[in-house]
């Protein structure tokens, strides 16, 4: 199969003034849309042809940079719309602010560590929230295009929050300014779609 750019599920500039319009333009149909072309040509004729995204990364050679990085983008920022909406922000709720009280002490904690790992990624990446089967979570954070369900990359688990630090994700409207951009981010995360995820994989 061949994978296509999703949609999302609110207008460009719902988002601001967290993320301003322009961004999330080129963000989504410039850079995810060329992830999406690249990984479907990386796969075409080969046995990745006919997986989900998730077996891909699952099963993924890390020496193959073209999947990597392009499985890694199309699989990223599919998850990133997700998680984001223009009713955002607020607290967690039920389990996931159990395990995440439980991980951390509290959710100013969880908000420190996760800033924390958003901010001090050196260059380009990621940070996460990741859940582990028993229903523990973790923050972690990995370069460039990887991603948790990657093997071997250091930051294990399922993905059930992330944050993109590329600079591409901010730099228009707070240029050098990255702990702005993500003392911002909190302000429209769907802590319901989170919770779903976090349902899911635990």
């Amino acid at each position: 199969m061949s994978f296509e750019l999703p949609s999302l599920t609110y207008a460009y500039n719902a988002l601001e003034p967290h993320i301003d319009a322009k961004t999330m333009e080129i963000h989504h149909s410039k850079h995810h849309n060329g992830y999406t072309n690249n990984l479907n040509n990386a796969i075409a004729g080969t046995a990745h042809e006919n997986e989900s995204i998730e077996e891909i990364l699952n099963g993924l050679d890390l020496d193959n940079k073209a999947i990597r990085n392009n499985g890694g983008g199309f699989y990223n920022h599919s998850l990133f719309w997700q998680i984001m909406s223009p009713s955002g922000g607020g607290l967690p709720s039920g389990d996931l602010k159990a395990a995440i009280d439980k991980a951390f002490g509290s959710f100013d904690e969880f908000k420190t560590a996760f800033a924390k790992a958003a901010a001090t990624q050196f260059g380009s990446g990621w940070a996460w929230l990741c859940v582990h089967s028993e229903g523990s979570v973790k923050v972690c954070s990995t370069a460039n295009q990887d991603n948790p369900l990657m093997p071997g990359i250091g930051c294990q688990g399922t993905p059930i929050l992330g944050i993109d630090v590329w600079e591409h994700a901010y730099y228009l409207n707070y240029q050098n300014r990255r702990p702005d951009y993500v003392d911002a981010f909190f302000n429209v995360i769907n802590w319901a779609k989170v919770s779903e995820l976090y349902t899911k994989g635990a």
